[in-house]
């Protein structure tokens, strides 16, 4: 028996988990998130299971350590949230869900370049109140339009393949290419696909080379009126040179399913509370903007697949095997 407690349990989480229930794991599900503050809620677990928000820095990882747990299994494919050298330091394995369903944030970042385009949020608003105006829902046909995608992964090539579909131009950079995308579109400079896309999609993870991507400098080199939609990380954005952009007009519109702050905002039913994020609160103001709560991977096929993939990870550290998940240490 190998215990392991979750951390930021959502129902759907429990219910994934339970109905593949491995009576050699005894889950304990926690809703808090992990953070300094909660570190004693895994006591007595040989491993923690946590998502893209919960903390797992250096202080938390040592607290950790002081309870025996000895293995983190994320439910996700991102792990910027872990101190990796401080995990090898402590001899605490790290493991995680590289891929689940592409298709399902592919197909979200689509819903969202669609919605946002041709104002399909808002329009559904108007005829609900009796009001069938069409002016201000203007739109683009997307045909012909040049698409471009920052990461050429397994979700960046799904996207890719969904915006051929619609007779999209595809461009594309990657520092480490693949092939795939070759059938596709063309790889080009960074600075060739920031300033040749109508509509700038993003798909890489957050890394120090990562972080801000997108800020006063590669926003000004955009397109006039382009579009920028991100379903990765929220740390890719600068959010307040974001925020510069639209107000000057030079990005068109803005489609986000992730935000640098979500950690207190994302995963809860904060409808009844004040939200005292101002520079949240200030880009729910534009019309031209578009806001989901981290929901691009929540299909049930991507579930399924977590869980799957995450209790093969468990079973292969219980029985002191290799699953091919394990997270290096970046040197």
């Amino acid at each position: 028996m190998i215990k392991i407690t979750l951390f930021s349990t959502q129902p759907y989480d429990r219910r994934f988990f339970d109905a593949a229930a491995d009576p050699s794991i005894e889950f304990t599900y926690q809703e808090a998130a992990l953070t300094p503050h909660s570190i004693a809620l895994a006591e007595g677990a040989d491993g923690v299971c946590v998502f893209v928000n919960d903390v797992l820095d250096a202080s938390v990882l040592e607290g950790l350590a002081s309870l025996n747990v000895r293995a983190v299994f994320l439910r996700c494919a991102g792990y910027n949230n872990v101190d990796l050298a401080t995990a090898r330091r402590l001899g605490i394995q790290v493991a995680r869900v590289p891929a689940y369903s592409p298709e399902a944030v592919a197909e979200h970042a689509v819903a969202l370049i669609m919605t946002l385009n041709r104002r399909t949020h808002r329009a559904f608003n108007r005829v609900r109140e009796g009001n069938f105006n069409l002016d201000g829902l203007l739109g683009v046909t997307l045909h012909g339009r040049t698409a471009g995608i920052i990461g050429t992964g397994k979700i960046g090539i799904a996207t890719a393949r969904i915006l051929k579909g619609f007779g999209c131009r595809l461009l594309a950079h990657d520092p480490m290419p693949s092939p795939e995308f070759e059938t596709l579109g063309e790889l080009v400079s960074l600075e060739q696909v920031i300033a040749q896309s109508d509509i700038l999609s993003l798909h890489c993870p957050l890394l120090p080379a990562t972080h801000h991507m997108i800020n006063a400098r590669t926003l000004a080199a955009m397109k006039p009126g382009a579009m920028l939609v991100n379903t990765s990380r929220g740390g890719l954005i600068d959010t307040r040179a974001v925020i510069e952009a639209l107000k000057s007009r030079q990005l068109g519109a803005l489609a986000i399913d992730v935000y640098e702050q979500e950690a207190g905002l994302f995963f809860k039913d904060r409808s009844s509370d004040i939200i005292d994020d101002d520079i949240f609160g200030r880009l729910m103001t534009f019309p031209n903007v578009l806001v989901t709560g981290h929901q691009g991977f929540f299909t049930v096929e991507a579930l399924t697949e977590i869980t799957a993939v995450t209790l093969d990870n468990i079973r292969a550290f219980r029985d002191g095997r290799v699953s091919g998940n394990e997270v290096a240490v970046q040197v």
